[in-house]
């Protein structure tokens, strides 16, 4: 069973949905218990990091994450790749998780580039990720976001992607998994990534 992160973040139904299309059991819920008996975690999000880390910590979802993240696999999608890392642009001093290092970083101006990023990607693949087991190479993905990843440790990064600047736009180290794209909207090729995180 697949425990979907609720912390009044938005963008859980779609998620619910891509998973119930696949035919896979999943609860959208913050209950400890719930976490705890969940085989895997998915931490979604649409907002604000600073409004995000307040809710997380309201319902306690902080820890709950941390713990699971010892023990099984976790999904951060979009603004919950961003919460896996220290910290971001977007929210001078709020804390992120500190799961995973680097930093989140507002997608510089350039003229004829519109922000937030909105739109269809292709994303250069690396380092044999997981997630992208059976998935060709330059595979179109679906964003919206204004501040992108830069990892300290570019082995964890396995699809990047180029919008004025080069994003990380996926991750994997250990059980975490996180995509800054949203896999969920992202037709047959986000289905399939999905697929591969629940079949981890």
């Amino acid at each position: 069973m697949i425990a979907i992160l609720d912390y009044d973040a938005g963008n859980l139904k779609s998620v619910e949905k891509a998973l119930i299309f696949l035919g896979e059991e999943c609860v959208i819920t913050r209950d400890r218990q719930e976490v705890r008996q969940a085989d895997k975690l998915i931490l979604p999000g649409v907002g604000s990091f600073g409004t995000a880390m307040e809710q997380l910590k309201k319902y306690e979802i902080d820890k709950m994450l941390k713990e699971a993240a010892e023990e099984k696999p976790v999904l951060g999608i979009c603004l919950g790749l961003q919460l896996l890392f220290d910290g971001s642009e977007e929210s001078e001093g709020i804390e992120g998780l500190h799961l995973l290092k680097g930093s989140i970083l507002k997608i510089p101006d350039k003229e004829g580039l519109k922000i937030p990023h909105i739109g269809w990607n292709s994303l250069l693949l690396s380092n044999g990720g997981k997630l992208f087991e059976g998935i060709e190479e330059e595979p179109y993905v679906y964003f919206v976001h204004s501040y992108y990843l830069k990892a300290e440790d570019e082995s964890i990064v396995k699809a990047s992607a180029e919008y004025g600047v080069h994003i990380h736009a996926s991750v994997e180290q250990g059980n975490l998994f996180a995509c800054q794209f949203h896999p969920e909207k992202s037709s047959s090729t986000g289905l399939s990534i999905l697929s591969n995180f629940a079949g981890l």
